[in-house]
């Protein structure tokens, strides 16, 4: 089953998307990746969470303990939310 990573951030809307789309090019054709995405809660517009969905668990962490991780991600960590993040995995699908 794959995995999903949440991240919350809090910041001003354009820096946020920037960032956002900076990282998501150059993670494009990272193994295990299935895709991101940046969600906006639509009560507090300076509040955004980060979805990123991988293979599994295995791809996720490989990656994250990769040279390129922390390089990556650079342009959002000034916004990043305190509590790192949250690893959360499908157990039942509806369609």
């Amino acid at each position: 089953m794959t995995v999903r990573v949440l991240l919350r951030y809090r910041g001003p809307e354009d820096e946020i998307a920037t960032a956002f789309h900076t990282i998501s090019t150059k993670l494009r054709g990272t193994p295990g990746l299935l895709r991101s995405e940046l969600w906006q809660d639509v009560g507090e517009r300076r509040s955004f969470v980060v979805s990123s969905e991988w293979t599994s668990r295995e791809d996720f962490d490989a990656w994250e303990q990769g040279p390129d991780h922390k390089a990556t991600t650079q342009p959002l960590r000034p916004y990043h939310e305190s509590g790192g993040f949250q690893l959360v995995e499908v157990v039942a699908v509806h369609r």
